[in-house]
């Protein structure tokens, strides 16, 4: 009776409640929000503490029992669904903010925290958590690490991993790694951390974190524009990066395809704009000072001009701002609207992302004439999104567009992933944008750090890495 050896074990250094089996797991979600299946697990864990965490680890090494750390379940590449004979080991009960340091800007938190629970505390404060994104109100802090994940301000602020100063994790067999240090200088050695941050649980079990924190922006000024061309685009960008004392929050792009199909399709969402144009911007900058808002329009006024940009509505209110993003935030929709949707989070060099996006759609019309294509993304950072629907789609037909997208990202040097890690969905697609040698170094990194393979299994590296590493 193995796994009556291992829960047994486990019931010893977690307790009774710290492990929920059988019908305790009835009520309980396995999967995240990726569409993939996933299997209920042998049990699933409720660390108290790091030390639990460590001594859980230890018995599954020991064992060699598969574990799945999940935070809030809010990804979409599979990363956190269980697998027959996994146990699940949830950080929902370590979700303490343990301390803020106002003079070092800092705030020390458990992992299982929510990310709006991070940034309201920070908010009453006066100070501000860089990181955003839709799920804030499920996703943890040590899921977003996990990930890396990027959301809306990545463009001024970076990725989840420019948002940490240091953290504590713990190893498959039980050792813990890190600190809780608060310097951003700390030049001690390999980077643990930043090895740690996007390895998708696969590496270790990330247990606390010291956050970084920002003055909060005293204002934010936002428009909606239309422009002519994606040289327009980029050139706004610069134009905005250079003029704006602020910075650049959020620069968001949609093609006319979507842009179109929100207007039809999405009753809650009105057109910003008088006329149709090539290209739509949503631009936000965030900053303080009076003249935030002057300085903004003038921008606007001189690329107006210039015939940088077409037109342009300016958000005179916070609920004209709402209504702007309303534009972008619509593809929350898009799932009801077309239930058999392929969606795409890759990314560019921004250079490339015009025409990459052309050649993209270009190729689905060629080959799924019947195909609905909608662009729109963080161009920023280079992200692009991309929703595609073929009408009564197939899976080998959803495989063979994933196929050509995936081959067009590697064609032209881009990520398979911007965001939301490789987990489950992508890791045969990995080797489209990592080279043989980077991939024989990640495997290397894995078997010394998870010699018996617990941790994630067949997350995130491709199947001849693992096999190589391991068998």
């Amino acid at each position: 009776m193995p796994n009556e050896a291992v829960l047994q074990s486990l019931r010893d250094v977690l307790g009774a409640d710290g492990v929920l089996a059988g019908d305790d797991l009835a009520q309980r979600r396995h999967a995240d929000w990726s569409g993939l299946p996933a299997a209920a697990p042998l049990a699933l864990l409720r660390p108290r503490s790091t030390q639990q965490v460590s001594q859980a680890l230890a018995v599954c090494h020991r064992y060699r029992q598969p574990v799945v750390v999940q935070g809030g379940l809010s990804g979409l590449a599979g990363g956190a669904c269980t697998q027959e004979g996994d146990v699940a080991l949830s950080l929902e009960r370590m979700n303490a903010i343990e301390e803020v340091d106002e003079a070092s800007g800092t705030m020390t938190v458990q992992a299982g925290v929510t990310l709006q629970a991070v940034q309201e505390r920070a908010q009453d404060l006066g100070l501000m958590f860089a990181l955003d994104l839709g799920a804030r109100g499920s996703c943890t802090i040590g899921g977003n690490l996990g990930t890396n994940a990027g959301g809306n301000r990545v463009i001024k602020y970076g990725m989840a991993r420019e948002q940490v100063l240091d953290l504590e994790a713990v190893l498959a067999d039980g050792r813990v790694v890190g600190g809780l240090r608060k310097m951003v200088k700390n030049n001690t050695g390999l980077d643990l951390k930043n090895l740690l941050i996007g390895s998708e649980g696969t590496l270790g079990v990330i247990t606390r974190a010291v956050l970084r924190l920002r003055a909060l922006p005293g204002a934010a000024a936002t428009a909606f524009c239309g422009l002519a061309g994606y040289d327009s685009v980029t050139a706004l960008l610069r134009r905005a990066q250079q003029c704006l004392p602020g910075g650049v929050s959020a620069f968001e792009v949609m093609w006319p395809g979507y842009y179109d199909y929100v207007m039809a399709k999405v009753p809650s969402v009105k057109p910003p704009l008088a006329g149709p144009h090539r290209y739509y911007v949503l631009l936000e900058s965030t900053g303080g000072g009076r003249r935030h808002q002057e300085d903004f329009e003038q921008l606007l006024e001189d690329c107006l001009a210039q015939g940088i940009i077409e037109d342009a509505a300016v958000a005179a209110t916070a609920r004209d701002a709402l209504a702007f993003w309303g534009v972008r935030d619509a593809p929350a929709e898009f799932p009801r609207l077309m239930p058999g949707l392929i969606a795409f989070d890759v990314s560019f060099s921004i250079r490339d992302i015009g025409v990459a996006a052309q050649t993209c759609a270009d190729r689905l019309r060629a080959n799924w004439p019947a195909s609905t294509a909608l662009v729109y993304g963080h161009l920023g950072d280079g992200n692009l999104h991309l929703i595609v629907d073929v009408p009564g789609a197939t899976d080998a037909v959803a495989a063979q567009v994933e196929a050509m997208v995936y081959g067009l990202v590697g064609e032209y040097g881009g990520s398979v992933s911007a965001e939301h890690g490789i987990g489950l969905k992508k890791r045969q697609e990995l080797g489209r944008t990592r080279s043989r040698a980077d991939l024989d170094a990640m495997g290397a990194i894995k078997q010394a750090l998870d010699p018996r393979n617990i941790l994630n299994r067949g997350k995130l590296f491709p199947d001849e890495v693992i096999g190589t590493s391991f068998y």
